[in-house]
């Protein structure tokens, strides 16, 4: 009887912490301590986040360059890189946010000759932001000079002594007005037609057809709203990039291959150029 309540005197004494462990231990489950557990969350989080994102074929990335193109010095395989610049809305509670980094390579450079142009090949296939990379194949629909860029996001006529800077009046590339912050984006050929709505760090609107051009609105039933950051729902082509054309966007074989040429000798494109990617039907997420 005395060895009996010794030993319970001995159980109670130990610190609970030390009982718990013990419960564990009778129970099969492991030991594990916070620092543990947190590393566990941590592994959990990167593995959810290593998943690719499913982007929608006609899916627009609106992106800044952040590498200088040159059809004199670029070297085929140099990775080029932009960052999007708008979230990207892609379905209820799902986006690609601003910041999320957009890789690509230099396939092939053709500097200017006597008898040839000048021609850059390139293409943009990865989207990359913490733990997670999803493969794509993208086309070119529009690309702006830095300068173009910064003109969209300058009011044409400056303030007046009441008014409030992000509520004046803009132009997009391409044409489109922009009706101050939250206001809407209409035609720059029709007040009355409004394509879209002004954001959080640029414009939501449906792309639309330009009459002549290869450039086409809604395709594959995706009629969702796209970013178009400081681009015109219609915008198609070079803007502020003298004498440099889209030679081959990358719809069209070979697919995701983006050509970029010069009838006027050798070409450079500056980082803080603008571009206006759009997802391929093949894309690979």
């Amino acid at each position: 009887m005395f060895l009996a309540v010794l030993l319970c005197r001995s159980v109670l004494a130990q610190p609970a912490n030390s009982r718990k462990r013990d419960t564990l231990r009778d129970t099969g489950s492991p030991l594990v301590g916070p620092s543990a557990l947190v590393h566990a969350v941590a592994i959990d989080a990167e593995g959810a986040s290593n998943r690719s994102l499913a982007v929608p074929p006609g899916t627009i990335l609106p992106v800044r360059l952040n590498s200088t193109i040159s059809s004199a010095k670029s070297r085929p395989g140099q990775m080029i890189t932009g960052s999007i610049v708008q979230d990207v809305p892609l379905s209820p509670g799902v986006k690609i946010r601003a910041g999320t980094k957009v890789i690509g390579h230099i396939v092939e450079r053709i500097p200017a000759s006597a008898g040839a142009q000048a021609h850059i090949s390139l293409q943009f296939d990865k989207l990359v932001s913490a733990h997670q990379t999803t493969l794509l194949t993208t086309n070119l629909r529009a690309i702006a000079g830095f300068m173009r860029i910064v003109e969209a996001q300058t009011p044409p006529i400056g303030p007046g002594e009441s008014d409030v800077y992000r509520w004046l009046t803009t132009v997009q590339v391409g044409g489109d007005v922009v009706y101050g912050d939250g206001g809407p984006v209409t035609t720059g050929e029709d007040p009355n037609q409004i394509v879209g709505k002004r954001v959080k760090d640029g414009v939501l609107g449906q792309v639309r057809a330009r009459d002549g051009t290869q450039c086409r609105g809604a395709i594959d039933g995706n009629d969702s709203l796209q970013a178009l950051w400081v681009f015109s729902s219609d915008a198609c082509g070079t803007y502020g990039l003298e004498k440099i054309s889209i030679a081959h966007a990358g719809r069209t074989d070979p697919i995701g291959v983006i050509v970029l040429a010069s009838d006027s000798g050798n070409f450079k494109i500056a980082a803080g150029a603008g571009m206006l990617l759009r997802v391929n039907a093949n894309s690979r997420n």
